[in-house]
């Protein structure tokens, strides 16, 4: 039976999605995190946002990192997302005069350990490329344009997916982006991704693996189409990097992610501005752009231990 909590929730949910914007993967997580925060207050004898205190958000943020009989524990990094949501509920529900105080305010998200991003050396990615252009099918040049594009611009392997042939100016060398929040971006394009973009376009300018006729209207636009001839999914994308980490023997390292990072780092590492960094990547925060800098500030340290002569002798 519906409560009045329950009832709060959906509604904070479709002011998210309608008067926020937010996107479908971050509205999915926000969703399950609420979903698994009223069940703890239900379990609590908790119906109604006026009946939530400070100690039962605090309850619920201890049930996230031990777990429970029906949900395993979650890590620094996901427990501080289901916070962060959970905080947003309590907000909304101040706002819309349901409660008279925010009983979340002081409940602050655990800090994830500070984690690298993982890159890939120059030469793997160079060897996932070559092995993606050794044949000459339609498909290889899909696959190929696909990963020239997510190593050369650093788009999310949603924005990937996403892309219709109008948001591409082959002549121009740019493309229009889609990001978190349906933030719209315009991002260079550089000449091997160009290249594969042509070879993957027929002569009419549209993919090779057009089918004769579309089973949705929205996929007669899309850049990266699946063997059926729809738009590629985000799982397919993924499909595809498996299948060529398999062939180069990086089997579990490889991901649209990795790729993301990866064209991060080998632009700071050759000099790259970190604003003009964030900004080809989409970052709201220049905060999250500089974890890269540490990235390229280990690898420094590693050439330097390595190669310099007193590296490694005592003070």
């Amino acid at each position: 039976m519906s409560t009045d909590l329950d009832r709060a929730v959906l509604d904070y949910l479709s002011h998210l999605g309608v008067e926020r914007g937010l996107a479908d993967n971050t509205l999915h997580s926000y969703r399950r995190d609420l979903r698994r925060y009223t069940a703890h207050l239900h379990g609590r004898g908790i119906e109604t946002p006026k009946a939530v205190a400070e100690t039962d958000v605090l309850a619920f943020l201890g049930a996230l990192r031990t777990g429970d009989t029906e949900h395993p524990a979650l890590g620094a990094a996901s427990a501080a997302r289901a916070v962060v949501a959970v905080r947003g509920f309590h907000r909304f529900c101040l706002r819309e005069h349901l409660v008279a105080s925010d009983v979340s305010a002081a409940v602050k998200p655990p800090r994830p350990a500070a984690r690298l991003p993982k890159a890939l050396p120059l030469s793997d990615v160079e060897a996932i490329l070559t092995a993606s252009g050794e044949a000459g099918t339609s498909l290889a040049k899909r696959d190929r344009a696909m990963l020239e594009v997510l190593y050369g611009t650093g788009v999310r392997v949603s924005e990937l997916v996403g892309l219709s042939i109008g948001d591409i100016d082959l002549d121009a060398a740019l493309l229009r982006a889609f990001g978190k929040g349906s933030k719209e971006r315009i991002v260079p394009v550089g000449v091997p991704a160009v290249r594969a973009l042509v070879a993957w376009f027929g002569p009419d300018g549209r993919p090779r693996m057009a089918p004769a006729q579309w089973k949705r209207r929205g996929d007669a636009e899309a850049v990266f189409l699946n063997t059926r001839g729809g738009r590629l999914t985000r799982q397919g994308a993924w499909d595809v990097l498996r299948r060529y980490a398999r062939l180069v023997d990086l089997e579990g390292k490889l991901t649209p992610h990795v790729l993301r990072h990866s064209c991060a780092t080998h632009m700071l590492d050759h000099g790259a501005d970190i604003r003009a960094v964030q900004e080809l990547l989409g970052h709201a925060s220049i905060s999250t752009t500089q974890v890269y800098t540490l990235v390229s500030a280990e690898r420094l340290w590693e050439v330097y231990r390595n190669a310099h002569p007193r590296a490694q002798q005592g003070r």
